[in-house]
């Protein structure tokens, strides 16, 4: 009896310590769980707010040459600062197109024959000779720097028509000189064909300069630009051509040549023009019929169905 009683009690006894383990195995998972729960919170807790920030429009840095705009300019020379400005998505022009059209110099200084021009001739187109003769020097000056600088490959274009074109008047204004006093250039034995000036190494006459340099250029503008000295062509303008100008110079001209009843009578069903635009004429057609160039300078519509007809060319000296 007494060893099956004791027996009975080892059984209860294991029992309770079954139950006690299991009891105690699951308080622990739980606290694990919990606690891993509680981790988790934390780790919630500390972690920062988003750190993404509202990124501003880019401000003006390292930009290529090519892409500067003109903001990026005036950082770079000090007119304004970085956080003054702000670029915008869409670039503006680029530094080719700014800083050439700024701040480019020219490539030839026609200085000294623009204050020849200023001072002796007119508004009008009428030339002062016995003044120029006085001052013959700065002439003979100016072409001396015309052979001594030469165009080159690395002009641009309008530096090479403003050359030929300033460099075609001045020879023309010493051609009268030389022969002065004279009532008429055609006066002159051969004054087209006289190679009288050295440019750099070749010796030039004025039918080379228009028709192998300048017509070969392929503005037809030039024609009114420059002077054969006479009064039937377009007036000797009272400023020397340079590049910066010269699209708004060769335009003014255009158009105040063909505005000119002494040169020209334009209506919209008759036309008496110059004979510029019979010699020249294939000059004036190359994109379309010689109206169609008429009328991108003037005023008035010109019927394509016009009469066209042609004045006498007075040969008189343009003084």
């Amino acid at each position: 009896m007494n060893n099956n009683k004791r027996i009975i009690q080892m059984k209860n006894l294991s029992i309770v310590i079954i139950v006690v383990l299991l009891a105690s195995c699951g308080s622990s998972k739980g606290a694990i769980k919990n606690n891993s729960s509680t981790n988790k919170d934390i780790a919630q807790v500390k972690q920062p707010e988003s750190t993404k920030v509202d990124t501003p429009t880019k401000i003006v840095d390292a930009v290529s040459k090519d892409e500067m705009t003109k903001e990026d300019i005036m950082i770079k020379e000090g007119t304004m600062t970085k956080e003054e400005v702000m670029v915008k998505p869409e670039r503006a022009e680029s530094v080719k197109d700014v800083m050439v059209k700024e701040t480019s110099p020219e490539a030839f200084n026609h200085a000294s024959f623009n204050d020849l021009l200023q001072n002796y001739v007119s508004n009008e187109g009428n030339v002062d000779y016995d003044g120029i003769k006085t001052q013959r020097a700065v002439l003979k000056n100016y072409i001396t720097s015309l052979s001594d600088n030469m165009p080159t490959d690395a002009w641009s274009n309008e530096d090479k028509l403003a050359y030929w074109m300033n460099a075609y008047n001045a020879l023309t204004i010493d051609l009268i000189l030389r022969n002065y006093p004279v009532n008429s250039i055609k006066d002159i034995k051969n004054p087209w064909d006289q190679r009288l000036w050295k440019l750099g190494d070749k010796w030039y006459n004025l039918n080379q300069i228009e028709h192998d340099i300048l017509r070969k250029m392929n503005e037809p503008r030039i024609h009114f630009g420059i002077v054969c000295a006479s009064f039937s062509c377009p007036k000797l303008q009272n400023k020397a051509f340079t590049a910066t100008n010269l699209d708004a110079q060769l335009t003014a001209a255009t158009r105040e040549f063909l505005a000119d009843e002494k040169r020209n009578s334009i209506s919209e069903d008759n036309l008496k023009l110059s004979k510029i635009f019979k010699w020249f004429s294939s000059d004036f057609t190359k994109n379309g019929k010689l109206v169609d160039f008429i009328n991108t300078y003037t005023d008035v519509d010109i019927s394509s169905k016009a009469k066209k007809s042609y004045r006498e060319y007075n040969w008189d000296l343009n003084n």
